[in-house]
């Protein structure tokens, strides 16, 4: 039985899901089975290997994006009974690239090497938090901005609602659509549920901006400057609705009171505390 499930996000680019998914299956075929979620994917743009597919009239219309996307990948594994036999998920936009080489073998190293952990993130070379890992390969931390995460199912199941799995509930908040401080609002309830979140260098992963650079109308979004714009505008008003946050700052205010609260109540991990 494979450890990870892999969740990738698919909306009219299926060459580029059909190579991350071969590259998977490649390097880390005996350790993950693969799952691609259609997010509103045209019928004649679907990925090879389709799992599910969000073709409802409003995913067609607006695609699902990441929290909706992975909300109905991970609650398809649920409804289907899946979900129990893994110990991971791992959640991959289809954007995301890697070294030709193992990815998921190396991250669950770390994820058993670290049984607090619940959410894991390879680092990026372009990152700054690089900088704070050059003598500790991972790291606990407060804030992480990445489309690639593995999720340790047991801290899954401690925040998941499992009684409204669909596209807009489950893990993520499906209202907060373009996903702005949606990965803050996560990791606040990782440490708020005694789960910390971690970024490693064992495992170095990249965005390609290329895509939503040069291919907006194919994926049938927003050019680059106006999906950044709404991107904020949009979720500043449902971090002031939900939260009664005016900024980003003070969500991020919010998130590291309870990260330093964790190693109030888990001393031992002081060495991993940037």
């Amino acid at each position: 039985m494979k450890r990870v499930a892999t969740i990738i996000l698919n909306r009219n680019l299926p060459e580029i899901t059909n190579a991350l998914v071969d590259q998977l299956h490649r390097y880390d075929g005996e350790l993950t089975d693969v799952f691609v979620v259609e997010a509103g994917s045209d019928h004649g743009q679907l990925a090879r290997d389709v799992s599910w597919h969000a073709d409802w009239p409003e995913a067609r219309q607006q695609g699902l994006r990441y929290c909706r996307g992975m909300n109905f990948g991970l609650s398809q594994l649920w409804r289907e009974g899946k979900f129990e036999q893994y110990d991971a998920f791992f959640l991959l936009t289809n954007d995301t690239e890697f070294p030709q080489r193992p990815v998921v073998a190396p991250l669950m190293a770390v994820l058993d090497e670290h049984p607090r952990v619940g959410i894991l993130s390879p680092c990026s070379e372009r990152w700054g938090e690089k900088l704070l890992l050059s003598e500790e390969a991972t790291k606990y931390f407060w804030f992480i901005h990445n489309n690639a995460l593995l999720l340790r199912r047991q801290f899954v199941e401690a925040i998941m609602d499992s009684e409204q799995a669909d596209a807009m509930s489950f893990l993520f908040d499906g209202d907060n659509f373009r996903g702005y401080g949606a990965e803050s609002e996560l990791i606040a309830k990782a440490y708020a549920n005694d789960w910390a979140a971690a970024i490693t260098t064992k495992v170095l992963a990249s965005e390609n901006e290329t895509h939503l650079l040069t291919k907006a109308d194919l994926i049938k979004t927003e050019a680059y400057e106006d999906n950044l714009r709404l991107y904020v505008a949009e979720g500043r008003r449902w971090m002031r609705k939900k939260y009664g946050f005016n900024s980003r700052w003070s969500m991020q205010q919010y998130v590291k009171g309870f990260y330093d609260h964790f190693f109030d109540f888990h001393p031992e991990y002081q060495s991993y505390k940037i």
